[in-house]
């Protein structure tokens, strides 16, 4: 409950990275990838003498629902749709957060969970109702919160005003909130990047920060492992600041320059300045589980989306629009950890006699480094040059072909990161992703566009991999 407790309005993201949606036609509810629509937004209703439990209500006005009708006849999932309930005792709008880690899993009165289906057609983009029986699906009932608006009062029921549909069939069941946002005091995320040499950062579109080759310009792109889209960290003195260096030695600057003319954003430059000024500093806010990068000057480095020519490009400035929120929050990679300087060995091991200096203890964070268990640590190639860790594997992209054939839904590319070498593996791997079973594992030729089965082993030196996974032809 307490992702919920202080939210007027949320995000839920599922395994899939696709957000729970309300459809236009004010009934059905699905997976999206596009978070940034108003039918993405749920607004989040505590029930009065009961702690436990919540509603939630779509952009239509109608709550979700766990009905009783079948998704597919013969087959255990139940719809779950938007709805407006019979009574003030229907509780198949209630539903139960529970907290795993830093998700959440939602069960309805009848003990099932808020699933988000993958798959094939029908399943694929489906949200059902039901109790994971398999291996492969048990982290579809998982979901990111992302809190939206945040609660500055809550009103006793005898003070409400026709903020709730439900209040006209009993107000007592229903607890009603301000629609003023909360002043929050900002949360440093200074503790990643304290730990961090480099960092990759990844946009709301799922594109990386990257350096173009200009030496001048950023902008954003699809492939994170290049050396452009690696930026060294620098901590500036004790503050709350860090600065950004691309591989060309310049830093990520924020810039007095329009990005055009009479528009607010401004743009993001690398830069080598004579003298490290302000313009090349970052604030680093937490948000959840993603950062938010300040100026000095209170704007936000921001990956803008839409058409040309904003589509791809980075400026700084403040979303004025709900639509825009998202786009200043950047998800850290950390691709190689800060070693503590040897010249300043911690207080323990100054203390330690003479002979056992050298010694480092097993879990001393010199030989084990860790990272905040919000962000994702990923390690490239490239990335630990004089370092002992190890690398944690290749990137695999792959597509679901729609027949034998190898025909594919050319925007639904998913990926992962896969440690292993032999294909035996990776069809493992992707079975479970994909929840489909004997599967053929095949990469397209560049030349013709046909596809054909991978043998054996995978390329090596981790190489990244773009893959066709191929159903069996008997599938029912």
């Amino acid at each position: 409950m307490e992702f919920f407790n202080q939210a007027k309005a949320v995000r839920l993201k599922s395994h899939h990275d696709k957000y729970l949606v309300a459809d236009e036609d004010g009934e059905t509810v699905r997976q999206s990838r596009d978070g940034s629509s108003r039918r993405a937004r749920w607004t989040v209703e505590l029930i009065q003498g009961n702690n436990h439990h919540i509603r939630l209500k779509s952009c239509r006005g109608k709550y979700l629902t766990a009905s009783e009708e079948p998704f597919l006849l013969g087959m255990a999932g139940k719809k779950v749709v938007q709805d407006m309930p019979v009574s003030v005792k229907d509780t198949a709008i209630d539903w139960e957060p529970r907290t795993e880690g830093f998700l959440v899993k939602l069960k309805t009165s009848r003990g099932k969970f808020l699933l988000a289906n993958g798959r094939m057609p029908p399943w694929r983009n489906s949200v059902t109702h039901d109790t994971p029986r398999r291996t492969v699906t048990h982290d579809w009932v998982l979901w990111e919160v992302d809190v939206m608006d945040i609660l500055e009062t809550i009103l006793p029921a005898s003070q409400l005003s026709g903020a709730s549909p439900l209040s006209d069939i009993g107000s007592q069941y229903v607890v009603s909130f301000s629609s003023r946002r909360l002043s929050i005091a900002r949360e440093s995320a200074m503790d990643i990047f304290e730990k961090a040499t480099s960092v990759r950062l990844r946009s709301h579109h799922d594109k990386y920060l990257t350096a173009d080759d200009d030496e001048e310009t950023v902008s954003q792109e699809r492939n994170g492992t290049v050396k452009n889209a690696k930026w060294t960290v620098e901590i500036v003195g004790h503050s709350n600041v860090i600065r950004l260096k691309s591989c060309f030695g310049r830093y990520l600057t924020a810039s007095n320059l329009p990005f055009f003319l009479g528009m607010t954003g401004k743009k993001v430059l690398q830069t080598l300045p004579e003298r490290l000024d302000s313009s090349v500093e970052w604030e680093p806010i937490r948000e959840g589980v993603q950062v938010r990068l300040r100026t000095r000057y209170g704007q936000y480095l921001r990956a803008n989306g839409g058409v040309p020519p904003w589509r791809n490009h980075i400026t700084h400035d403040i979303p004025h629009r709900t639509s825009t929120q998202d786009w200043i929050l950047w998800d850290v990679d950390v691709v190689q950890i800060r070693v503590p300087d040897p010249a300043t060995p911690p207080v323990q091991q100054q203390q330690q006699p003479p002979g056992e200096q050298s010694q480092t203890a097993p879990n001393s964070e010199a030989s084990s480094p860790t990272t905040s268990p919000r962000f994702l640590c990923v390690q490239s190639d490239d990335s630990f040059e004089g370092s002992s860790v190890k690398n944690e594997g290749r990137a695999i992209h792959y597509r679901v072909a729609i027949n034998v054939d190898g025909d594919v839904d050319e925007n639904e590319e998913l990926s992962f990161t896969f440690k292993g070498s032999m294909v035996e593996e990776l069809k493992n791997k992707l079975e479970e992703e994909t929840g489909l079973v004997d599967i053929q594992v095949c990469s397209r030729n560049p030349l013709n566009g046909k596809i054909y089965p991978l043998r054996l082993h995978l390329p090596p030196n981790n190489t990244e991999m773009h893959v066709v996974v191929v159903p069996s032809p008997g599938r029912d």
